[in-house]
């Protein structure tokens, strides 16, 4: 079965116009922390509210792997509690 991607859901299509607002955040050290920048931005530009929390030190998967205890908590936390304020 060849795997489809609905163009109005992906987040590399041309217009984010209208999209809900977005609470993004990763580790510095990920390998898709610069499509996450870039993605913020497009938002942001698109005129969307967005807010990014870049993690110092955080590699991929930083959260589920208990890589800093702290970090991944307040990353949790502000998970459940951001997005309901944007």
């Amino acid at each position: 079965m060849a795997l489809t991607i609905d163009p109005e859901v992906a987040a590399a299509r041309p217009d984010l116009t209208g999209l809900p607002p977005a609470y993004l955040d990763v580790g510095d050290l990920d390998i898709f922390r610069d499509e996450d920048v870039d993605y913020a931005r497009r938002l942001a530009a698109a005129g969307v509210a967005a807010e990014l929390h870049v993690h110092p030190g955080c590699p991929h998967g930083f959260d589920a792997f208990g890589f800093d205890i702290s970090v991944s908590r307040r990353a949790m936390a502000d998970r459940i509690r951001r997005p309901r304020q944007l």
